[in-house]
């Protein structure tokens, strides 16, 4: 893809508004953000492994002189040979299978959640952006399912989509998105970014996103994935 590299830098915009962080530093072929994450201090988000699969080994040479633990994650349309090259500089590939995608919000999807639960949103003021927060609750008070967008211009970024295991099967993952995707247009936001795991890449695809690179993560042997 031409604007993939474009695309990455600003899904670590939203990404970084959506979980409150300072903003990345440009070290030249990755971003880097202490982002204080469960399973990393650190992450890297590689910028050219689109088109340049060679630049892996540079920023795994950063990565492993980090004395936290940090991440590389790489949006690639070239997924294996990200992984031999991530392999090759030293690194452990944590993930092979995640998803950058992106959707037109302005159509989205909306799907209202069926009594006894309700649907409540906000938008909350951070740094260069806002915050917009989807949650439904069962009428027992119980959180169902909960979301976030961060805004960052016209991009809003999806975050942190979940759905409690007492509530699922109803759509309420669904309905979460939906109305982040209504209140993110109202605030100006035209274009949907995430990226979806592998358990979330198919309530995605049916809510109409579509997948634009392969992301891989890697890290230092020894980490582990954050269970």
């Amino acid at each position: 893809m031409k604007n993939l590299r474009d695309l990455i830098v600003r899904w670590q915009r939203g990404w970084g508004v959506a979980r409150e962080l300072p903003v990345a530093e440009d070290v030249g072929g990755a971003l880097r953000v202490r982002c204080m994450q469960p399973g990393r201090a650190i992450e890297y988000v590689a910028l050219d492994a689109g088109k340049d699969v060679a630049s892996l080994a540079t920023l795994a040479e950063l990565v492993a002189g980090e004395d936290e633990v940090t991440w590389l994650t790489v949006p690639t349309t070239e997924p294996a040979k990200a992984a031999s090259a991530l392999t090759a500089a030293g690194l452990t590939v944590l993930k092979h299978s995640e998803k950058l995608m992106t959707a037109d919000l302005r159509g989205h999807q909306q799907n209202t959640p069926s009594a006894p639960y309700r649907l409540l949103t906000q938008v909350d003021s951070y740094g260069g952006g806002s915050v917009v927060t989807a949650t439904v609750r069962h009428e027992s008070g119980d959180v169902g399912a909960r979301g976030t967008m961060g805004l960052a211009g016209t991009d809003a970024v999806a975050d942190r989509i979940e759905t409690l295991p007492a509530h699922r099967r109803k759509g309420l993952a669904s309905a979460v998105m939906g109305a982040l995707a209504r209140s993110a247009v109202e605030e100006g936001a035209e274009h949907g970014i995430l990226i979806a795991s592998e358990d979330g890449q198919r309530l995605y695809l049916a809510l109409g996103w579509q997948p634009v690179a392969d992301v891989l993560i890697a890290t230092t042997p020894g980490n582990t994935y954050p269970s």
